[in-house]
Order: C-alpha cells, then structure tokens, then sequence
C-alpha cells in the first residue's frame, strides 16, 4: 500500500474500517497472516501515519487544555513557564512531539503536544509523568504530576474527568484510539469518588459578563441537590446562602438554566422518600460544568446570559434558517422534476349508485 501511494518511510500502520468506512481496530499483528486477521477480499482498510505501540501498550494523543469562559476568553495559567523539566523515564515509556501542530479548535482551547506510548499496567499518575517532559519541550510549566487535571477527549472537547491516580490505564476504558487532555492546577488535586468539579462565576452587576472563573471541588456525599449546591457555592464566595442565585450554563445551547430548590421544596410537601439529583433531567450536572453565581444585594437582573450567548443564539437561527431554505429549494426542485416526468392520469370510469342494506338479526 505505501508503494501504491508513494508514501515514504516506515511508520505507518493499518486499520480496519467499521460499518460507516471510518478507521477502527490497528492491525497489531504485523507479523500475522491476512487469513489470521480474518481480511477477506473486499474489505477496507486505512493506512495511517504513525507506528503501532508493541502489545499491551497503548499509543495516546496529548494535549493541553485551556478552558475558557463563557465570555470566549480563554483563562491564562497564573504560573510562570519554565525552560526545562525533568522528564519521567520509565521502563514502559515514550514520547514523540514530530508534527505537533499550533492551537486548534477556535471554541475549544486544545493545543496537541504529541503522543505518548505506554503500557497498560501503568497508572494515571504514571502517565501525567511521562506526559509532563512533553509540557517541558512547550514551555509549559508543571510543577508535580499532581497538578495536572486528566480528562477524555470526546469530539474535540473534554469528556469525562480521570480522577483515580492510582487507577491502571486498562481500568480507564479509553476506547481504541485514546486521547487525554491536561488542564493546568496551582495546587495539586486529590479527587474523591463523591466529588463533583464545577466552574463557578460571579456575574457582574450592571454588565452582561461574568468575572474570572472559581474551581469549586463539590463533595456529593452530602446530596447532589440544588440546596446542598447553593449553599457550596455561597461559602466558597463568603456570601449568605439566601442572596446567592445559581444556573448552569448549556454552551451547546448557549442558554443558562436556573437552579432552584422549589421542586425540592415541592417534594418534600408531597413526602416523597428521595429528592431529584441535580446529575438527571433537567440539569444533567457532570464534571467542568460552569455555574453561573449572581449576588441578588446588588444584581436583580433575572438574566444570566451574556453578549456571546446573543451573538450564538443568532449564528444558530440564521444557521436554522439557511438549512429551511434549502430544504425549502430541494423539494421544490424535486416537485418539478416530478411534475415534468408525470405520466397522464388514467381516466375515470361512469359512476353507478350503491345501496347498502344492513339487516337485523335479533
């Protein structure tokens, strides 16, 4: 195949292709026959850049995260780079920074800092360390394994947050062509089972934006209600639990949804046993959520959208728009196209009366 395509060197590899010819399974057998791998004549397979990890390693993409607001900034670490690290040579370990590319994703801050081979039986910690000699070739300042966040990557945005350090890579089910993305920390992180990582900011009274973010660790075991999660947030910006007003923000939608204790309220006069947690329907609160916090002493605005969210709401209806128009054209198009290629209809025969008796069978 790379003679065919005139592809030069050696590292590539082969994939198997899935129900919607979108790359899949490696091929890690090299040495395998093609009846051993069960490649009959017909099938797809795509040649990618890269060489495969040896068996029961796994090859992981890298990248650094910088989350942003919902303002579209994007938050700056506060600690100062650094020229050089020291890099964790382990047994099962390599790194690679060939081809690293600029920051991409203009909506989510990824920047790619290259791959890391690894074994299966290593740790989360194990791979923050391998990954902190690549932060070390970007200038990136790290100072202990533990002051890096871990998260999937799941279509070019952060997925689900790695909390267990001490959890084996085989454990962390990172599907088959596994990406992790590293969010800087001031201060190293130690996640319990029970705790819940969300963004918190202060809206600014007067003006349509928020202040700079809060990393608030909430710990679940005392219930995942709106209650509970008022109260967190109001000790964590030192203000009375009955000023603080809460919503969580849906950029997908470019909506804030308000987080209220009235259902829980409700509940409690309906005697139900167990009240509503604030992970299912309607909130479906998950780790870097961002909450939106207003100070109702001095903000009585019942908005928590900002300009952004205007500017995306507006970008959506006139996307909306456009997709109606063509569909619009589309179908008129192919109302002519039928209309030309009608055949004559078939004409009726005479009409003739038809009477209908129902008897009684009493």
């Amino acid at each position: 195949m790379l003679e065919q395509s005139g592809l030069p060197g050696d590292t590539w590899h082969l994939r198997k292709t899935d129900w919607c010819y979108e790359a899949g399974e490696a091929l890690c057998e090299e040495d395998a026959t093609l009846k051993e791998l069960g490649i009959r004549s017909g099938d797809a397979l795509v040649l990618m850049e890269g060489a495969l990890p040896p068996l029961g390693f796994l090859k992981i993409a890298i990248w650094w995260y910088q989350p942003r607001d919902p303002s579209g900034r994007c938050l700056k670490s506060q600690q100062d780079p650094v020229s050089s690290a020291t890099p964790h040579n382990g047994p099962w370990t390599t790194t690679s920074t060939q081809g690293v590319p600029d920051l991409v994703h203009a909506d989510v801050p990824l920047l790619h800092l290259g791959d890391v081979d690894i074994s299966e039986e290593a740790t989360l910690v194990d791979l923050k360390a391998q990954a902190m000699a690549l932060t070390a070739c970007c200038e990136l300042a790290v100072p202990s394994p533990a002051c890096l966040r871990a998260w999937t990557v799941e279509s070019q945005r952060p997925g689900r947050l790695l909390r267990n350090g001490q959890q084996q890579l085989r454990a962390c089910r990172l599907g088959r062509r596994p990406q992790i993305c590293l969010e800087p920390l001031q201060e190293e992180e130690h996640l319990g089972p029970q705790d819940l990582v969300l963004r918190t900011q202060m809206r600014l009274p007067g003006q349509r934006t928020y202040g700079p973010p809060v990393d608030m660790v909430w710990d679940m075991a005392r219930g995942c209600t709106a209650a509970s999660l008022r109260q967190s947030v109001a000790d964590v910006f030192a203000l009375p639990v009955e000023t603080v007003e809460i919503a969580k923000h849906f950029p997908e939608k470019f909506e804030w949804t308000p987080i209220s204790s009235w259902s829980q309220h409700v509940a409690k006069r309906k005697k139900k046993k167990k009240e509503d947690s604030l992970q299912g329907a309607p909130f479906y609160l998950r780790d870097g959520d961002t909450i939106g916090v207003k100070n109702l002493l001095v903000d009585q605005d019942e908005d928590f959208g900002t300009l952004g969210d205007d500017l995306g709401k507006e970008r959506q209806r006139e996307a909306a728009l456009r997709r109606r128009k063509s569909r619009e054209a589309l179908r008129a198009q192919s109302s002519d196209v039928l209309a030309s290629t009608e055949t004559p209809a078939r004409p009726w025969g005479p009409e003739t009366p038809l009477s209908i008796r129902v008897g009684s069978f009493r």
